[in-house]
């Protein structure tokens, strides 16, 4: 009976391990294509892209920004909302937004209301519009480079285009939230005082009530649209900023109906008890908002990830071998008078991971063997960038081997210069043995499917958008 026990656990055990094993790494094998599988790659994806990218430093990062900005911030939409006349309006839509952090909120608009009452008078008029200014910009900027670095982008906005956009995301944000609050008052007035229309007020009721659900589904949605450096269809933003929405609106009813039973922490705070769970409710909330992000990241991106890996344990050798490869291919792809590929369609045709596809472009790019092409369906294509019938083996090694910073060890170049000497005449020695193996001689496998499913504009993959 014992034995019998046993074989039944381990049994249990090995499918349970089978089961773990096939949802973490056995589906990027999978080649069938069934909703089931696309939401457990999702899933996957978006598990591992959330653990590789460290976001919960970057949620705290994000919190200590937030509480230096959340004045500033304030300020600037009360100073708008008093030149509309509608300062009173605008603090019950805070209030509704954030019902978790009702008194957080009052105990900033204290400190508001003295900010403004300086602001406008003496010198401190300039120096506290630069303050507030710098300070909202340098927290979405850092909102910016979180995004970025979820999606793989490895370049910001310029300055001016960041002063430019965040500016006029602080001075929409107060407007439409006076116009949110007026429209809900609007409605509630007209249903009421029209006899006609009373049959009509229970789905403004309800209406009311999901408000604050739809305000969030759109605020997520575009920022995940809107923010990170690159492409993004807004439908995968969409299905990303209503589960953060949802996710969003449990954290607020869980802080609201929890704040009943930590009492105790008025008797260790006191009149500062609300600090410490306004700094646990924001990094929830700046969590759930990049948990969103790397949602839209993964959507967008699954069908482009046919392999996961840790890919810093590649090899110099095996990177090298990769890069050959993929200029091999977008040369032979530009000298048979084909349409330039993608990074995701360089991924997908040959079979390499997206981020591996994404390194090598960019250090083509850098080494000045490559250019980023627009192409006609508002694709970014990857194609040469110099003549490309003479490019050897040893002249990409050696425009790529001279990357990046060669001054990094202060006196390195002194001590041992006769030592690298040496050693530059010994690579020398080994791309001179290259320079007669041209990259244009490079015979790729060609796959007839796949070059079909690329010129096919109605396969899901080729909807996917560049993700860096």
């Amino acid at each position: 009976m014992t034995q019998k026990k046993e074989s039944f656990i381990s049994r249990i055990i090995e499918k349970t391990s089978s089961i773990v094993n096939y949802c973490w790494t056995g589906v990027w094998h999978e080649t069938k294509d069934t909703t089931g599988i696309r939401i457990l790659k999702v899933a996957n994806l978006s598990v591992r892209s959330f653990l590789d990218r460290d976001l919960q430093s970057k949620s705290m990062s994000l919190t200590y920004s937030t509480v230096l900005a959340i004045v500033p911030a304030l300020a600037l939409m009360f100073a708008i909302g008093r030149g509309f006349g509608f300062q009173s309006l605008l603090e019950d839509q805070l209030f509704k937004s954030f019902p978790a952090q009702k008194q957080g909120i009052s105990f900033a608009l204290k400190f508001v209301d003295s900010y403004l009452k300086e602001a406008s008078q003496g010198l401190f008029v300039g120096i506290g519009i630069i303050f507030l200014l710098w300070t909202l910009i340098s927290l979405l900027s850092y909102i910016e480079s979180a995004f970025n670095g979820v999606w793989d982008v490895k370049q910001d906005r310029s300055f001016y285009q960041k002063v430019t956009d965040y500016i006029a995301i602080c001075l929409m944000v107060p407007v439409l939230m006076i116009c949110s609050s007026g429209v809900s008052i609007f409605m509630s007035a007209t249903i009421q005082d029209n006899s006609h229309l009373a049959f009509l007020s229970p789905l403004v009721n309800i209406a009311l009530e999901m408000a604050p659900l739809l305000l969030a589904w759109l605020a997520f949605s575009l920022s995940f649209f809107l923010i990170p450096n690159t492409k993004v269809q807004f439908k995968y933003a969409a299905i990303a900023g209503g589960f953060s929405a949802l996710i969003f609106q449990i954290l607020q009813l869980l802080f609201v109906n929890g704040q009943l039973y930590v009492s105790k922490y008025n008797a260790i705070y006191g009149s500062f008890s609300f600090l410490p769970l306004l700094l646990i409710w924001l990094q929830l909330s700046w969590l759930i908002l990049l948990a969103g992000c790397v949602l839209t990241y993964s959507l967008q991106n699954v069908f482009a990830f046919n392999f996961m890996g840790d890919f810093n344990r590649l090899s110099l050798n095996y990177l090298r071998k990769v890069t050959i490869i993929l200029t091999a291919a977008i040369v032979g792809r530009f000298r048979k008078g084909k349409t330039p590929l993608s990074r995701s369609q360089l991924s997908f045709y040959y079979d390499i991971p997206l981020r591996i596809v994404s390194r090598v472009c960019e250090n083509l790019n850098k080494a000045g063997l490559t250019n980023y092409v627009v192409l006609p369906n508002d694709r970014t294509g990857v194609a040469p960038a110099q003549e490309t019938g003479n490019l050897s083996v040893g002249e990409l090694l050696s425009r790529l081997d001279h990357i990046g910073s060669h001054s990094f060890i202060p006196r390195f170049s002194i001590v041992y210069s006769g030592i690298l000497n040496k050693i530059d005449s010994w690579l020398k020695e080994a791309y001179v043995t290259l320079d007669n193996k041209l990259i244009a001689d490079i015979e790729l496998p060609e796959d007839v499917d796949k070059e079909r499913a690329i010129n096919d504009t109605e396969k899901t993959f080729l909807k996917s958008e560049d993700s860096v």
